[in-house]
């Protein structure tokens, strides 16, 4: 492996987020963020602009979209053009575009639940009602689509809010998956909002869909939502892009902005263009590095708390964790958090009433550290036995 993932980076005093909202001694495996250093090219790049001291307004130049075309052909042989890009400040602040700009209130938008929680809370923005298609897991440790329970939750909607890699689970749908569920809004006359910040980072040799990719006529009821930031460490460069192969759409997506979306980070978009042109290698041996951590995660639970219910994620850095077989005394994110020393993100957050006994942990760190958050969560089990 030629680049170090394994050296622990102190990000305290960095302004981090993730590692300033506990104290010191709190390991943070919360927020989808990872601790490793970025590809040297992004750095590099970034190192050039500073050469220059001003650091105005900024526009994505034709060589960015240009890369985001071939990288999209590249990945998943996905023909766009540059016209069909809309550069954005997060994906957030995308899906929240579309659904104002294409529903009404009052009306549906379908979710699968358990939801990333800024996806869960969306529809209420807008005052549209949720419909719920809940993922439940396989016996073979999968998330198999029920094709019923789709169906009958789209029946009706304006729109479906997709999440493909899914957070929490991460599943990834099959292409034959997409294609049923591109079945069902064709036949509903249903948007398809797809969020896919994580289509980097797919593990076991498969590979990433996306659902706009299907054929020209699917592509054309989607907005697909994509951003270098999870698979290549940048989030806090505020830097994303939909995709919209359908001008009017399009037209309408761009109009939703209503003075509250703004213009692009500068740095965020030099550093797309890095990550895309020149960060392959970096991001292959990345995904080697986690999905060994995502190993050794799953064995370690299964080992030595199997109580814990978790399914290997397919994609992402994040791991699904259902404590509900521990009869803790309180939820286990309050009880790992004061017992452990562990900060996970709260099951809570992912569901109203149905997820309070899961949490998500994020181990996209390096691997002494996870190994003494897995030793923590270990050792305050087992105390109560």
């Amino acid at each position: 492996m030629k680049f170090d993932f394994d050296t622990p980076l102190n990000r305290r005093g960095t302004d981090s987020n993730k590692w300033t909202r506990y104290p010191a001694e709190v390991l943070p495996l919360w927020v989808a963020d990872m601790d490793f250093p970025v590809a040297p090219a992004i750095t590099d790049a970034l190192r050039q602009r500073l050469t220059h001291p001003i650091f105005g307004y900024a526009a994505a130049q034709d060589s960015l979209r240009q890369t985001i075309v071939a990288t999209m052909k590249a990945r998943y042989d996905w023909t766009i053009t540059p016209a069909d890009i809309v550069m954005l400040p997060g994906v957030e602040p995308g899906f929240n575009m579309a659904l104002k700009a294409f529903l009404a209130p009052g009306e549906h938008v379908a979710i699968q639940t358990p939801a990333y929680p800024p996806i869960l809370r969306s529809p209420t923005y807008w005052n549209l009602l949720r419909r719920d298609i809940w993922l439940t897991p396989g016996e073979d440790g999968s998330w198999p689509m029920d094709d019923a329970t789709w169906s009958a939750q789209l029946s009706g909607c304006k729109a479906l809010l997709l999440c493909n890699p899914h957070n929490p689970t991460g599943k990834i749908y099959s292409r034959a998956e997409l294609e049923r569920i591109a079945h069902i809004c064709q036949r509903e006359d249903a948007l398809i909002i797809s969020d896919e910040i994580h289509c980097g980072l797919v593990y076991d040799g498969r590979k990433h869909v996306p659902i706009a990719s299907l054929s020209p006529k699917t592509g054309q009821r989607c907005i697909t939502l994509m951003a270098a930031s999870k698979s290549y460490n940048i989030a806090g460069l505020k830097t994303a892009f939909a995709i919209i192969t359908n001008p009017e759409l399009r037209v309408r997506f761009e109009n939703s902005r209503m003075g509250m979306v703004d213009s692009v980070n500068i740095f965020g978009l030099i550093a797309t263009e890095a990550a895309y042109a020149h960060g392959e290698e970096w991001l292959t041996d990345l995904k080697s590095y986690l999905q060994k951590n995502r190993d050794l995660l799953i064995s370690r639970l299964r080992q030595d708390v199997p109580e814990i219910i978790v399914h290997t994620p397919q994609s992402t850095f994040l791991a699904w964790l259902d404590c509900s077989r521990l009869g803790l005394p309180s939820l286990p994110y309050d009880y790992f958090l004061s017992t452990a020393n562990i900060a996970l993100s709260n099951g809570a957050d992912f569901h109203e009433t149905a997820t309070k006994n899961f949490v998500r942990l994020n181990f996209g760190c390096s691997r002494s550290t996870l190994l003494q958050a897995l030793d923590h969560l270990v050792s305050s089990v087992h105390a109560r036995s």
